[in-house]
Order: C-alpha cells, then structure tokens, then sequence
C-alpha cells in the first residue's frame, strides 16, 4: 500500500469514528477564530499581526484538517511563525478554553475530544518552543511565565 493510500485509509477511518469532515474544520475555524478576534486577552496579539483574515482562515483550515484528519494539507511552520509572540502560559490557557468552547458548541462529543487531545498537544508543544526561545527550560509540567522588564 502506497503512503497516500494509508492516509487516505487513516482519515477514512477517524472520519467514520469522530464525524469529523471539512465542513465541521471550516465551522470550527471560522466560530474559534470569530472569538478570538473579539478576546481580550488573546484578540489584540491576532489583531495586530493579521490584517486579512481570508489567507489565515484558509491556512487554518488547512491546519486542522492534517491535524484532525491526517490529510497532509498544511505544509507550515506553525513554530517558527510562534516564536516572536508575546505570549506565556496564561495566553495559551485561553486559547485553550476558547478551543474548548468551540469544539463543545459544534462537535458531538467524540470529535470535541479528538480535536482537543490536539489542541492541547499544539499548545503545550508551542509553549515550551517559545519558552527555550526565550531562555527558559521548562521542566515536566511546568508553565511559561514572561518576565516583566522594568525599564527606567
């Protein structure tokens, strides 16, 4: 069996198992990103690096569907486009409720729990990136907290 045909069998499979499809990814996306523009926490860091919203959906969309579905769709450096934010632990934990909220308003329960098994793997995986990025080894379990500098 070629490597295409074990992942179109792959995604076969989670999608007979979780429903998930691409129209449930679009809903998703466009319903997650909606709240996060609109946060207060976590709106102001999208807002000010994403002027159209369109390229970021579709890469989003993207995104979720090779990490949902297995589908090799996104071919990113979702890192290296991390690394710079000024974010800690606290911005990754409402990224995460937000997710959470959304995946539970339009997911049967099975999908909501393989899409946030994901999301939380993404998260802690980017947290710890940016925090030895930013001199910061975090051991097992710990979280990222950006330091404040005071500059007089």
């Amino acid at each position: 069996m070629s490597a295409a045909e074990r992942r179109a069998e792959i995604t076969s499979a989670i999608r007979a198992e979780t429903g998930i499809d691409e129209a449930l990814i679009d809903r998703i996306v466009d319903e997650f990103y909606s709240r996060v523009r609109n946060d207060d926490l976590i709106g102001p860091i999208f807002n000010q690096r994403i002027a159209d919203w369109g390229p970021h959906l579709r890469q989003m969309k993207a995104f979720w569907s090779s990490v949902a579905l297995m589908s090799g769709e996104y071919h990113g450096q979702p890192m290296r486009k991390h690394l710079p934010l000024p974010v800690d632990a606290q911005h990754f934990d409402r990224w995460l409720q937000l997710f959470q909220e959304t995946v539970n308003d339009l997911c049967t329960p099975k999908a909501a729990e393989h899409f946030m098994e994901r999301a939380r793997r993404i998260a802690e995986s980017l947290e710890l990136g940016i925090a030895g990025a930013n001199g910061v080894m975090l051991a097992k379990g710990a979280r990222f907290k950006r330091v404040e500098s005071s500059i007089s």
